[in-house]
């Protein structure tokens, strides 16, 4: 997993689908979702670390840009 693209990607092959159409609640809902996952043992440590450092990037991102705007 490199991007958010690759995380939802990832997150389909569990039967969730994440479109809220505001990017930080989608973002959010990601994150919630991984965790969630991770906490029913579906998905790797690794993945996990990886996916949830992503989030938390894109997270503070978005949060700064709405700041700005």
């Amino acid at each position: 997993m490199k991007s958010v693209y690759d995380i939802q990607q990832y997150l389909k092959r569990f039967g969730s689908y994440i479109y809220l159409g505001d990017r930080l609640a989608d973002l959010e809902m990601l994150e919630f979702e991984v965790r969630e996952l991770y906490r029913s043992q579906l998905i790797e440590p690794k993945e996990y670390q990886t996916a949830i450092l992503i989030l938390k990037r894109e997270i503070a991102l978005e949060r700064d840009k709405q700041k700005k705007g």
